[in-house]
């Protein structure tokens, strides 16, 4: 199993922000729907596998589970070709320290892939979770499928909406991104499907164990609590968690991820360097 070095994830990673920032609006769009619509798949089997099992007797390993199942969003973007804008927020702004691409360009793909993934988010929300019942609601008979989905992500979009702090959920935002970018760097260093799989693996699973929060994420698990019927929680949760989310995730893949590394391997490098390989 081979593996690129870091300084080669690096260049791979300016060319990849590049080519992103470069790729017409309409296919950003398309790209961050699908982006949106499956970290949504994720974030439902999360619910759907982690549902009904008693705290008491279980413990944490829910939240484990819960991390294992919702690898497959992110799996299912780095293969099968998307847009995820937390995943932009480092390659796009990468490609502009290294000179390859404006800031223009920058604010330019992460607005329409914010767009992009919200819309895909939703529609998975709406028609996949709550429309066809495999989200239940507040008068699911007990001990059900439906019942037992809907008091999980009750006790997911009450936490990330309702319990946090703003300064909280702003931290755990930046540990999210931090994450979820060192796994799109890992996997940008791997050379097969199994390596770039098992590579993405354990960051996501992490970030998602300790209850971190992603933008994206949200953009499924609040709308479909809203949609499903969970008591206290209205619009305005939904989007102060995603405005101070969002900052977190950007900060967390700027400062942590995208200026550490460009200052490691990129910084002294001719610009003509970001171009070769």
């Amino acid at each position: 199993m081979s593996a690129k070095q870091p300084d080669e994830i690096a260049r791979a990673a300016v060319r990849t922000g590049a080519q992103k920032a470069r790729t017409s609006w309409d296919k950003t769009l398309v790209a961050s729907f699908l982006a949106g619509a499956y970290i949504a798949l994720g974030g439902l089997v999360a619910v759907v596998v982690s549902s009904g099992l008693d705290p008491e007797v279980w413990g944490t390993l829910p939240t484990l589970f819960t991390g294992v199942a919702f690898t497959l969003g992110l799996v299912l973007v780095l293969l099968a070709g998307s847009s995820l804008l937390t995943g932009n927020m480092l390659l796009v702004p990468l490609s502009a320290m290294s000179g390859r691409i404006g800031l223009g360009d920058v604010a330019r793909n992460l607005g329409l892939v914010l767009l992009g993934n919200v819309a895909g988010a939703l529609l998975v929300a709406f028609f996949l979770a709550t429309e066809t019942g495999v989200i239940g609601g507040p008068g699911s008979a007990d001990g059900t499928s439906a019942a037992m989905t809907y008091e999980r992500l009750a006790g997911i979009a009450e936490t990330k909406a309702l319990d946090e702090t703003a300064y909280q959920v702003f931290l755990r935002a930046v540990g999210a991104n931090w994450l979820v970018c060192l796994a799109v760097w890992v996997a940008l260093g791997a050379e097969s499907v199994g390596s770039k799989v098992i590579g993405l693996f354990l960051p996501v699973m992490a970030f998602v164990a300790m209850g971190f929060d992603h933008v994206v994420a949200n953009m499924f698990f609040l709308p479909a609590a809203v949609w499903a019927g969970v008591p206290d929680l209205g619009w305005g949760d939904v989007l102060r968690n995603w405005g101070l989310a969002g900052i977190g995730n950007l900060v967390g893949a700027v400062v942590f991820v995208a200026t550490t590394y460009w200052y490691l391997y990129l910084k002294d490098q001719p610009e003509d360097a970001t171009e070769a390989g």
